[in-house]
């Protein structure tokens, strides 16, 4: 369980520095992106976007 968090924490720190390039692509602006601004602080959980990377790093492995 903790290498599942461990994981999870690295894919959002790397979702939030990649954050501005991955937007001018199009990815970041799907659907089930979330973007919520709580007491002046931007979060983004890019739900949507992760499911989409997630199938093409699997495509990606399957023909590897």
């Amino acid at each position: 369980m903790i290498r599942w968090l461990l994981v999870i924490f690295i894919a959002l720190v790397i979702f939030s520095a990649l954050g501005p390039w991955l937007e001018k692509i199009g990815i970041g602006r799907l659907p089930g992106d979330l973007r919520v601004r709580i007491r002046g602080r931007d979060w983004y959980l890019p739900f949507g976007s992760s499911v989409l990377l997630g199938l093409i790093a699997l495509g990606v492995a399957r023909l590897l």
